[in-house]
């Protein structure tokens, strides 16, 4: 025989297909929370590698205020100093990591995320002759902007708004890193 029909039976019925639905969702958040933290490490700890020289060491994230944001930033003895940097891009946030050596200068960046139009924005991430002009930047004597706006950067054909945002992104991250060795 059939339940009947009612508000009753009806809110009965919703509230436990909710319980069960908030149950699996909070297994499948405690089952999978630990391998993304380790994936999201893994992929912190080779972006690091990428952007600084050999380094011995487990690297240790910490956080600095510079005019008002937060900037995550890695600082390896030796080595130098690792800073995540995010600024706009055309397409939304374009997250950078920039590698700063002892001396100041600017051993490499990655990218770390981006939201930029595919075959155009996007090559700030593959584009080698764009990338490879950053490396060995020095910001104290060179400016951090496009041709266009009178600095130094080779900008990517078509894609003048992503090369303005990875060159203020290079800026930022080194104002952080002017702002910690003020510190030191």
């Amino acid at each position: 025989m059939a339940a009947k029909s009612n508000l009753k039976n009806m809110a009965l019925s919703l509230t436990l297909v909710c319980l069960v639905c908030s149950a699996i969702l909070g297994c499948v958040y405690a089952v999978t929370s630990g391998p993304i933290q380790e994936a999201e490490a893994a992929k912190t700890a080779a972006s690091i590698a990428r952007v600084l020289p050999p380094f011995q060491g487990v690297p240790e994230q910490e956080v600095v205020n510079v005019d008002g944001a937060d900037y995550k930033y890695f600082r390896m003895p030796g080595a130098g100093t690792a800073v995540i940097s995010t600024v706009g891009g055309f397409g939304g946030p374009l997250t950078l990591m920039v590698g700063f050596g002892e001396d100041g200068l600017v051993v490499n960046t990655v990218v770390l995320s981006h939201s930029e139009t595919p075959g155009l924005g996007a090559k700030c991430q593959t584009e080698a002759s764009f990338i490879d002009q950053f490396k060995g930047w020095d910001p104290a004597a060179k400016k951090l902007a496009v041709r266009k706006d009178g600095g130094e950067v080779d900008a990517i054909t078509a894609s003048t708004i992503t090369s303005r945002a990875y060159s203020a992104a290079v800026a930022n991250a080194y104002q952080v890193y002017l702002k910690l060795s003020e510190n030191e």
